[in-house]
């Protein structure tokens, strides 16, 4: 069983910064991936950031010059740093790990960017 929480959500205002962590724990698979969600009220979710298990990174594009997603895999933990914050950064994000037994999903942690 595999459980993710998610941490360091909060409101900011427009330019500022946030980091976001998501720490695994129990019995987990042959990682294929863990990556970063978000959705915003009334929207779909979305893809945000992505590190393989070997280290290769993937980002949407409207955060790509902002965002940096990292792991530390001896803390079995993934991290988001998000840069220059914009309204449009507002949403419930979410962190999953794809691994040979499938998707596992955290709770979420709320970012909310407003002035």
């Amino acid at each position: 069983q595999v459980q993710l929480v998610e941490s360091g959500g909060g409101l900011v205002q427009p330019g500022g910064s946030l980091r976001l962590s998501c720490a695994a724990s129990g019995i987990i698979f042959s990682i294929l991936h863990m990556d970063w969600h978000r959705q915003a009220p009334g929207k779909e979710r979305e893809f945000v950031a992505r590190i393989t298990s070997t280290g290769t990174t993937y980002y949407e594009d409207s955060v790509k010059d902002r965002f940096t997603i990292s792991r530390d895999n001896a803390k079995n933990t993934v991290y988001l740093q998000m840069n220059s914050l914009k309204p449009e950064d507002t949403g419930v994000y979410y962190c999953r790990i794809r691994s040979a037994g499938g998707d596992d999903w955290g709770q979420g942690t709320q970012v909310a960017v407003s002035s």
